[in-house]
């Protein structure tokens, strides 16, 4: 893949932080995102705004309002209440005038778009500044139609397109024809002493298992994050039914998340759950505030997605917590989940199944179940030692800080930055 390889592109310069900060004067960065409730855009909008605050820059947050925004001023940001979600176009004009103006008073060096409605109004503000425009991709947005696509590519027409993953970084190329030199792969990274197997008690781990209605024996399969039909719960519904005419029993699929108001889909699940004959076996959980003791509580971690993920913080913090892990081909790529054949029996992490395919997830589960469990335990830990090693918080925020430093002192011109900035 052209441009993505560490071998094939030029060294990202990883000065620490406090170097970083301390080169020139302290940077304003406008964060655009739709919502601060708790996805993989609004965790990555705090996480940015942290790493902006610990090297003694500013981060400003534009969002509608949500359980985040306490995080936002705990890492030392400014939140700005304004609901940048809504594409309709006046909306979006006059979200685009509010952007300008604030980036003007706080005086800005770049404006960074994490979603698409507010990508439009980011994009214009920064024009009518004259100031970089920066977005970052987590996911791969679907396109029904040329419509779709022309609003979608907003996200692709920043001075420095960041992608969370090289598979979504191929899918910005393949669709918009993105230069390699204007995108930069920046991983999010996790909490690994929030998220250590070591630091949870049994206590904590029975007390979710008892909130979940879960026997000691019970073999959990967890799947998280919001009920969206591209997150593909109806697949792993399908897979427990298959798994029960298998005869596999003491098993529960528990979905830990909310639908936010998209009821419509939370309905169709449970129409098929009675279909299916699966009540028994399926738990839809409110969201738990312990995650390290739910993915303790889990035997695996599963995520069915049909469209391209990216990054699912959700799997690197299972795999952080030491928990084998089940993905689609389109939840993650090769870079977040090591599996065969990419890697030997030895080395996997996890395994991966044909998307949409829920006979091909039964049968995955099933092989799992089936291993022993010194072998189970082995995967955990090698996928622990993986994200250790490639997801790191020091290693991230060098990243974004090299990358601001060049956009925002030296101008957007890809010519000048790209000397530096790469894809890990």
């Amino acid at each position: 893949m052209p441009g993505i390889a560490a071998s094939d592109s030029p060294t990202l310069d990883t000065h620490p932080a406090s170097n970083i900060a301390a080169q020139a004067r302290p940077l304003t960065i406008l964060i655009v995102v739709p919502t601060l409730d708790g996805g993989a855009a609004d965790a990555g909008a705090v996480e940015l705004v942290r790493i902006l605050g610990q090297a003694g820059h500013r981060g400003i947050v534009a969002s509608a309002p949500g359980r985040l925004v306490a995080d936002v001023t705990a890492a030392g940001g400014e939140f700005v209440a304004l609901d940048v979600g809504v594409n309709n176009p006046v909306s979006i004009l006059r979200n685009a005038l509010v952007l300008n103006r604030l980036a003007r008073e706080r005086n800005c060096d770049a404006i960074h778009a994490f979603g698409r409605a507010g990508a439009w109004s980011a994009m214009i503000a920064a024009r009518l500044c004259d100031i970089p425009f920066v977005t970052s991709w987590f996911k791969g947005f679907q396109e029904q139609n040329y419509l779709k696509h022309i609003y979608n590519g907003v996200m692709a027409r920043g001075a420095r397109v960041i992608a969370v993953s090289d598979q979504i970084a191929q899918l910005i190329n393949d669709r918009y024809g993105t230069p390699w030199d204007k995108i930069a792969v920046v991983p999010c990274s996790i909490d690994f002493d929030r998220f250590d197997p070591a630091k949870v008690s049994h206590t904590r781990v029975d007390a979710i298992r008892t909130l979940w209605g879960v026997r000691p024996e019970t073999k959990v399969i967890l799947i998280t994050g919001r009920i969206l039909r591209r997150k593909g719960h109806h697949v792993v519904v399908n897979a427990a039914r298959r798994l029960k005419e298998m005869g596999l029993k003491d098993f529960l699929c528990v979905f830990v998340g909310e639908d936010r108001g998209r009821t419509h889909y939370t309905g169709e699940l449970w129409d098929l759950v009675l279909a299916t004959g699966t009540m028994d076996v399926i738990r839809m959980a409110a969201p738990v505030s312990d995650m390290p003791a739910a993915y303790a509580a889990a035997s695996v971690v599963v995520s069915g997605a049909i469209h391209a993920e990216g990054v699912q913080r959700a799997i690197l913090e299972a795999q952080a917590m030491a928990r084998p892990v089940i993905v689609s081909d389109l939840a993650a790529g090769p870079d977040v989940v090591l599996t065969t054949p990419g890697v030997p029996d030895g080395r996997i992490t996890g395994f991966r199944f044909t998307t949409g395919d829920d006979a091909a997830l039964a049968a995955t589960l099933l092989r799992l179940f089936f291993l022993a469990e010194p072998v189970r335990n082995a995967i955990g830990r090698r996928g622990r030692d993986w994200v250790l090693g490639h997801f790191d918080g020091a290693g991230v925020a060098a990243q974004m800080l090299a990358l601001y430093d060049q956009i925002a002192r030296r101008g957007s011109d890809p010519g000048t930055a790209s000397d530096k900035i790469s894809a890990i």
